[in-house]
């Protein structure tokens, strides 16, 4: 009887369990991956091609999907960032008082996003905090901050200065200021940013909204 290899049944087993253990990580980034661009997905045709009288209950289905998304990767920083995002287009479609305790909760997500991983999907951390702050009424209603809103979009830009969404808040956050010359040239930019090839319906809807806040703004040059 041949004496056993106890060396080489050692040496089997830990390649067969770092394979193993490879395989569950490829795995799991890639139900993150493809959870994501469901989400990216919903979202866009939810925002851009749902009537309003069905966006509020649209987004609150997608809503809780984001939510088992994050439970499932509770260490990812992607599926708070579209929580958060669908959480805030959420409140602009019911609008009114109840619409601010959930921006309130699209902050605490991104916050919470940040502290996991400030640069993931290109900044969109720092460019939803932007438009949030801008686009909040201030005290005593909300949380609005000018200051904070600017800060926060430059960052944005800083992370991804070709990028279609940074480009555009800061325009719009330009155009809210009344600085409507500075404004116009962050439209322009936005417009013609790079496409999202994963994303066409987004993209479809982001640049339609620009090319309405250009007209606006020239109206006020």
């Amino acid at each position: 009887m041949a004496p056993t290899n106890y060396r080489n049944n050692s040496l089997i087993t830990v390649t067969l369990t770092f394979a193993l253990s490879l395989f569950s990580v490829a795995a799991t980034a890639d139900a993150l991956e493809d959870g994501i661009k469901e989400l990216q997905r919903a979202w866009a045709k939810t925002n851009y091609k749902t009537a309003e009288d069905q966006q509020e209950a649209a987004f609150e289905k997608l809503t809780q999907q984001a939510e088992a998304l994050v439970k499932q990767h509770p260490n990812k920083a992607e599926p708070l960032i579209w929580q958060a995002i669908i959480t805030s287009s959420d409140a602009g479609a019911t609008g009114g008082l109840s619409a601010l305790g959930k921006v309130k909760d699209a902050r605490k997500l991104l916050e919470a996003a940040e502290q996991i991983d400030p640069n993931a999907l290109n900044g969109s951390i720092y460019t939803s905090l932007g438009s949030l702050y801008y686009q909040v009424p201030g005290w005593p209603i909300g949380f609005g901050d000018d200051d904070k809103a600017e800060a926060y979009l430059k960052k944005a830009l800083s992370a991804n200065p070709k990028g279609i969404d940074p480009n555009y808040f800061y325009g719009d956050y330009l155009r809210d200021q009344g600085r409507y010359k500075e404004a116009m040239g962050y439209f322009n930019k936005a417009l013609n940013a790079p496409n999202r090839k994963e994303r066409p319906m987004a993209d479809e809807g982001r640049r339609a909204e620009i090319s309405k806040a250009l007209e606006e703004t020239k109206a006020n040059l």
